[in-house]
């Protein structure tokens, strides 16, 4: 009788330590590939290219494979209780760090029915984390970078959006990763960050097209997704064309207040000039933008400014449930207190009715909450909408003082990035 052998991994990029962990299996008997799931990997790195059912595809179809399965955690234990197969073959690469744990108990949970752990050796000279790094200095194309955003809020409890300005602060977005291995998902392209980048008001009269050359520039050297902030998207027909040009681009998704009047900041308050839209006009907007979208990964999300204008959560709440039935992808809830609570109490109500629907925020004003906490309160992606401007502004501004003041650059070197680092920063540069 043919032995039961069971082989988890992500197969991301198939490579021939794959082939070699794979071949050893079929030798030993049936094999049954446990497959991690897009949400499995996307909890200790980075959201795989390819998507669940195109890696399970190819794995379908290599030999010797008799079965693909979800392995829906980083944890064997509740696929081998299932299955309880008679040998589980993985690389001698966990034997350290930090899938000696998980290697643990595998060899624990195998116990208990007789089972036993093969270690083929580790496959020299094969690296997934630089197979990575090629595939990032190759790019990405517009189709997949625009499809990632929707994986990356089926996958994670959170996805976190930084703002982005230009191509440098693109690249930092790329590529800075925290100590604890977090890094940010994608990038939010500002009204306010791009016209004052360029030393011009934040008018919603700035053409799509400019900005595009901009967006442009910042896709030439990264490859995470981009929600475009649009303000109020201008009148509905105009919309429909903001539309197809985003999602010809290559961006994930599009963010509309239904705010009209003049161009105001919400963070400076209400005036005669900010006035909210009314929900069948702004209803109309959304309509025609989803029907202006040619494909299915293009998101149209609706920022509900009563909040804001101290409509009330009532407002907010009739004006979500209309704009979902409107066809919108999300709702995106906006307060400037200085306190989460009214936000959280709109998550709180709304999820009682929308389990699915994404919900964004900006926490700008009420910025002591952290990530975490407003994944736990039903949020699915949290944007950091200016920082990189802020902070770049007064960097800029206090060298420049310092070398006017000591009539030398010497003092303000130690709070400058050496050229070394530069070098290493920008691709082709060295």
């Amino acid at each position: 009788m043919n032995k039961k052998v069971y082989v988890g991994m992500s197969a991301d990029l198939v490579h021939p330590g794959h082939m070699n962990i794979l071949k050893v299996a079929s030798e030993l008997g049936e094999v049954t590939v446990g497959l991690l799931t897009d949400k499995a990997i996307a909890s200790y790195k980075r959201l795989p290219y390819m998507t669940y059912e195109q890696r399970k595809a190819v794995i379908e179809n290599i030999k010797g494979v008799a079965e693909v399965i979800p392995q829906h955690t980083l944890d064997y234990r509740p696929n081998l209780e299932a299955l309880r197969p008679d040998i589980v073959v993985h690389g001698d690469d966990w034997r350290e760090g930090v899938q000696a744990k998980t290697r643990q108990q595998v060899i624990d949970t195998l116990a208990k029915w007789g089972g036993e752990l093969v270690e083929p050796s580790y496959t020299d000279g094969i690296s997934s984390t630089q197979l990575n790094r090629s595939l990032k200095e190759i790019g990405t194309t517009p189709d997949i970078r625009r499809a990632r955003l929707k994986r990356l809020i089926d996958a994670k409890p959170i996805v976190r959006i930084m703002e982005s300005h230009n191509a440098l602060s693109g690249l930092i977005v790329e590529n800075v990763k925290a100590d604890n291995g977090l890094e940010y998902d994608g990038m939010w392209s500002s009204s306010l960050t791009d016209s004052t980048s360029k030393g011009k008001p934040d008018i919603e009269a700035v053409d799509v097209s400019a900005r595009i050359t901009t967006i442009n520039e910042i896709f030439e050297v990264t490859t995470k997704p981009m929600i475009y902030d649009a303000d109020t998207g201008g009148i509905a027909e105009h919309f429909a064309f903001t539309v197809r040009t985003l999602e010809r681009t290559g961006i994930s998704a599009v963010i509309i207040e239904d705010k009209t009047g003049l161009k105001k900041n919400s963070l400076f308050g209400n005036d005669v000039a900010q006035t909210q839209d009314t929900i069948e006009n702004f209803c109309q907007k959304i309509q025609m933008g989803k029907k202006a979208q040619v494909t299915d990964d293009f998101m149209i999300i609706a920022r509900i400014e009563s909040l804001i204008l101290e409509a009330g959560m009532d407002d907010a709440l009739s004006r979500a449930n209309a704009y979902i039935k409107a066809g919108a992808d999300g709702i995106m809830i906006h307060s400037r207190q200085c306190e989460p609570d009214e936000v959280l109490e709109f998550c709180r109500i709304f999820r009682e009715k929308h389990t699915h629907t994404p919900i964004v925020v900006v926490p700008t004003s009420y910025n002591q909450i952290t990530a975490k906490e407003l994944s736990d309160a039903g949020v699915n992606v949290v944007i950091y909408a200016n920082h990189m401007l802020r902070a770049a502004y007064p960097g800029m501004m206090d060298t420049a003082k310092s070398i006017l003041e000591n009539d030398r650059s010497f003092e303000a070197e130690k709070n400058l990035l050496s050229i070394k680092k530069i070098l290493d920063l920008i691709p082709g540069t060295r």
